[in-house]
């Protein structure tokens, strides 16, 4: 953690709505005029889609089937690591871009699935933002959860996250619903193993709740609405977190336990407009009086 170079994580599955959170975040760089550097998990990936999809092939020969993105072995965590820890220490740090689909790609003629060249951070940011699959990951070999001075977690209730990542990859990418099936399939030991154990080290967590039937998301036709939804925000230390106020400003959100707030879904983006402004004036606070003090 550093005060002169704040880092914000976002972390979550595929499907979960890490997407949405981040454009909420850049509304609030935006309005407060924040100086931000964005780094998305994906460009983090070991491999690009050819070659993913070679080694996976190769692993099912060998009797693998659960060869996964969610994994260590697919993933850079060791030069995530670095990235937070060199943000931390200087504000400076190495990145690329994960070019997801041919809009992306066009800018930088280059196919779609591939990785840009690694580059330097821009040298005048005032903090980074982390949005991806493993912003909070702890193996016996890497701790990237201790470097964010705010880890935020995205889980939906699990029929729901497999219902927004089936329809997203069916109507964004082009998959059936076998096929994405397969996906879930194969990566569940991972997402056991390297998902999961990451929302134990978030300091706040949010989980929408449909309030409509998932009882079997692979026969779902859209994704239930927010307004058919609640959202669970979860608190690891309340301390600080004027619940009244919340409870004032959010109209039919209620106390279910000591550290967490439940609101309708179409008050999400409201509730972290309230929650996450004055983190991000505290950070700046602290921050320049980090850097008077040199």
């Amino acid at each position: 953690m550093s005060e002169r170079h704040p880092i914000i994580a976002i972390t979550g599955s595929s499907g979960a709505g890490t997407t949405s959170v981040t454009r909420t975040f850049e509304n609030i760089f935006r309005r407060e005029g924040v100086r931000a550097a964005l780094v998305e998990g994906d460009s983090f990936h070991r491999y690009d889609r050819a070659e993913m999809k070679a080694r996976q092939a190769e692993a099912e020969r060998a009797g693998n089937g659960h060869f996964s993105h969610f994994g260590p072995e697919n993933n850079l965590f060791a030069e995530l690591e670095q990235l937070f820890r060199s943000y931390g220490e200087c504000g400076q740090g190495r990145y690329r871009h994960y070019l997801h689909d041919a809009d992306e790609a066009a800018p930088y003629q280059q196919p779609p699935g591939t990785f840009t060249p690694w580059q330097d951070l821009a040298p005048d940011t005032q903090l980074l933002f982390y949005e991806g699959l493993h912003g909070a990951v702890v193996t016996p070999e890497v701790d990237i959860a201790r470097h964010p001075d705010l880890l935020i977690g995205v889980v939906p209730v699990i029929n729901l996250e497999w219902i927004q990542k089936i329809w997203r990859d069916k109507s964004k990418r082009g998959y059936s619903t076998e096929a994405v099936t397969d996906t879930i399939l194969r990566r569940m030991p991972d997402y056991v193993h390297y998902i999961c154990p990451q929302f134990r080290h978030t300091h706040v967590n949010f989980q929408r709740v449909p309030m409509v039937d998932t009882s079997n998301p692979f026969i779902a036709r859209d994704i239930p609405q927010p307004d058919e939804s609640m959202v669970v925000i979860r608190f690891a230390k309340p301390k600080g977190i004027d619940f009244q106020y919340l409870l004032s400003m959010i109209h039919d959100s209620f106390m279910s336990r000591a550290n967490t707030i439940v609101v309708p879904g179409g008050k999400m983006e409201l509730a972290m407009q309230l929650i996450f402004t004055p983190f991000i004036w505290r950070m700046m606070e602290r921050r320049e009086r980090a850097l008077g003090s040199l």
